[in-house]
């Protein structure tokens, strides 16, 4: 039965186009060691080098969203420090484009924030977001950002298509987020 279910599963994914998936809490090794894979696999389909640049910056990304925003999280029980984020992130082929996809949650309260910048990136052309890009480099940190808030800027720049994300409520606490990219 157990082997049946996971078979099903497997099967699940590759009818949706899903190459590479990964379900669970978030590192920096457990990024590098994915990142090492990921690469592999797009040598190993013979992925053009800027595609590839494309796909793997994504990727990395979105990981690096999980590691720093991800609202379910493992604490140090002795020093109460956040030790692992957890999330899950996917890559695979539609319409014979490269997808990166992830999802995580976060606090309710992130949502219209969130929801606000992604609609108005979505909204920009590529020379729109090349500026944009600029001007978020010079300027000074988002009080609210743990990076220097070009994550979502140069997934935007990258993505072949406009970027897709959603929330959906959870709880009275937490939502679930998800984004995805084509290159």
């Amino acid at each position: 039965m157990f082997a049946q279910s996971m078979y099903e599963f497997r099967n699940a994914l590759h009818e949706r186009g899903i190459i590479f998936c990964y379900s669970g809490y978030v590192t920096e090794p457990v990024l590098t060691g994915i990142g090492k894979t990921l690469k592999q696999k797009l040598v190993l389909e013979e992925t053009d080098t800027k595609t590839m640049q494309n796909v793997f910056a994504i990727f990395v990304e979105q990981m690096q969203n999980i590691v720093r925003y991800s609202a379910e999280t493992e604490s140090d029980p002795k020093t109460k420090e956040t030790e692992l984020r957890y999330g899950l992130l996917s890559i695979g082929m539609e319409d014979d484009k490269f997808f990166v996809a992830c999802g995580n949650k976060i606090l309710l309260g992130d949502v219209k924030r969130l929801n606000d910048k992604l609609e108005r990136l979505q909204e920009l052309n590529k020379d729109e977001l090349k500026s944009l890009y600029r001007e978020t480099l010079r300027a000074p940190a988002d009080e609210e950002s743990k990076g220097a808030g070009i994550g979502f800027i140069d997934i935007a720049r990258r993505s072949t298509r406009i970027i897709d994300f959603d929330f959906m409520d959870l709880d009275d606490t937490y939502a679930f987020f998800c984004l995805k990219a084509y290159v």
